[in-house]
């Protein structure tokens, strides 16, 4: 008896140990929240965990999983307002014809509500869900599963991994434990667990049937609210997608929800089906835990995601692709470009290098290299093996910033950056200053491509040349970027400007 007490104090005081470890880890040491890390003892006790063979075997049932997760994933309620505008009118022309020339102009406002789901990180609140759930929202309220509703504060955002964290006001609360993506294996039991369909809670069964998939769905969604496309590495982000993939029923509602293994542990955070109908037919995918932990740390601690650029222009590898450009092997990332004063350049890489191992792992897929680079900052130092005209060998890359830097970069910083030029879903260019003097004009922007976006349901044309914006003068982009800043809520942007070879003035309503 005297001996089994020994043994739990020992595993007791092991387990101490870790959570302390994990605390300062995830820099968390001047906060108080703190994340449930999984140890090798199971964190959840009974039939499921003492099976022979282990929590991957084929199960009687799920239901001490099942139990002990669904307190832990909560119902998320959005209600969010959308302003409908219709096309304005210059003041000039209502002088003439009236007020009620050219529609309406105050915009009308329509309210809507979404449902997902999210899964409780820390006992005092902090809850993690997707990007897609919560982006736009006016509130936010969070249903337990014990009926309590509360409204919940959005802390930040991350629309590259599609994630986000929220706070509600409340203690004590059942907090998840964060499992480990890397170790799930093809094959392996998991649970999905949500809210799908505005449903109660419901929990799902099936099997991981792919890692590291890539499925273009933040791409997509990333090139809309971009706009600007032709960017490089250097200059902007570009989302993360290495999801697992999963068999286990996922549905609308279900986004922001808990995939866990059978020891009741988070592995992932469910965001995306493969549908033609919207609705689950076969495939669900998941953002790793490995990145969740990163991405919600630095949401936490920073305000924002430090992340951490390697500063290639990389090309996923085939046999065809190989062959096109004389790599030695035919599987790794090759090196089509680097970036100039970037991590890989400073680090020795060349164009035509071939990644073929990161931090000791096979590497197969942009999509893995993505994930691997996303959990760290800059000035991380990474393992990197490249194939070099058939010899391999080892290169320590110190990762940069989005600056070229190594310094972690302020939440201001980002925010300064990250361009409300965006938003029209265009790729604009500074008026040089021989055109300027062929058009009579002191200066302007012209609108080089129009990709998506806000630009795109007016009908303004390529080559449209702003040199006014809300009555202001516009001469260069950074005048455009300041004077879109202003907009308030409600307000629009009205553009005017010219088209080559035309002397007339054109006047466009833009809905911002």
């Amino acid at each position: 008896m005297k001996s089994n007490w020994k043994l739990l104090a020992l595993m007791a005081l092991v387990s101490s140990a870790i959570t302390l470890a994990a605390y300062n880890l995830l820099g968390f040491n001047n906060r108080d929240v703190i994340f449930n890390e999984s140890s090798p003892i199971p964190t959840i006790t009974g039939r499921l965990a003492s099976m022979p063979g282990g929590p991957s075997s084929v199960p009687g049932d799920f239901s001490t999983a099942a139990e002990a997760v669904t307190p832990m994933v909560v119902h998320i309620r959005t209600t969010m307002t959308r302003t409908v505008r219709q096309q304005q009118m210059p003041d000039i022309f209502r002088e003439f014809f009236g007020e009620e020339f050219g529609g309406q102009r105050q915009p009308r406002r329509q309210q809507g509500q979404a449902s997902g789901s999210g899964v409780i990180i820390s006992k005092d609140g902090y809850i993690v869900t997707n990007n897609h759930v919560v982006q736009d929202a006016d509130e936010v309220e969070v249903i337990m599963t014990d009926k309590r509703s509360f409204k919940a504060k959005v802390i930040g955002t991350d629309p590259l991994t599609d994630l986000a964290v929220i706070k509600v006001d409340a203690n004590n609360l059942p907090a998840i434990t964060l499992g480990d993506s890397d170790a799930l294996k093809l094959g392996e039991w998991v649970l999905a667990v949500g809210y799908p369909l505005d449903l109660e809670s419901t929990v799902t069964a099936g099997i991981v049937s792919a890692k590291g998939r890539r499925i273009g769905i933040l791409d997509q969604d990333y090139a809309q609210r971009q706009g600007q496309q032709g960017r490089t590495e250097k200059q902007g982000d570009t989302p993360v997608e290495a999801f697992i993939q999963t068999d286990a029923a996922i549905n609308p509602g279900n986004s922001g929800g808990a995939l866990v293994n059978l020891r009741g542990e988070l592995v992932g955070i469910n965001s995306a089906i493969a549908s033609a109908t919207g609705y689950y037919s076969g495939y669900g995918f998941a953002v790793p835990v490995s990145l969740v932990k990163k991405v919600s740390a630095d949401l936490l601690k920073y305000g924002n995601v430090q992340r951490g650029y390697i500063g290639i222009l990389p090309i996923e590898l085939n046999s065809t692709v190989a062959k096109e450009k004389g790599a030695k092997v035919g599987r790794g990332i090759y090196v089509e470009n680097v970036v100039e004063k970037g991590a890989a350049e400073a680090a020795g890489l060349k164009k035509g290098d071939v990644i073929v191992k990161m931090e000791g792992q096979p590497l197969d897929s942009d999509a893995q290299m993505r994930e691997i680079i996303g959990r760290r900052r800059p000035g991380d130092a990474i393992t990197v093996t490249i194939n070099r005209d058939g010899t391999e060998r080892d290169v320590k890359v110190e990762l940069r910033n989005r600056n070229g830097g190594r310094e972690l970069i302020k939440k201001e910083e980002v925010t300064a950056s990250t361009t409300s030029l965006n938003s029209l879903g265009a790729q604009f260019e500074d008026l040089s200053a021989q055109d300027a003097k062929q058009l009579g004009v002191s200066g302007g922007v012209r609108v080089k491509k129009i990709v998506d976006g806000k630009l795109a349901e007016t009908d303004i044309e390529e080559g449209f040349i702003i040199v006014k914006a809300n009555g202001k003068n516009v001469k260069s982009t950074k005048d455009l970027q300041a004077i879109m800043s202003a907009v308030k809520e409600g307000e629009g942007l009205m553009l005017i400007g010219m088209y080559p070879n035309s002397s007339r003035m054109y006047y466009y309503a833009v809905p911002v």
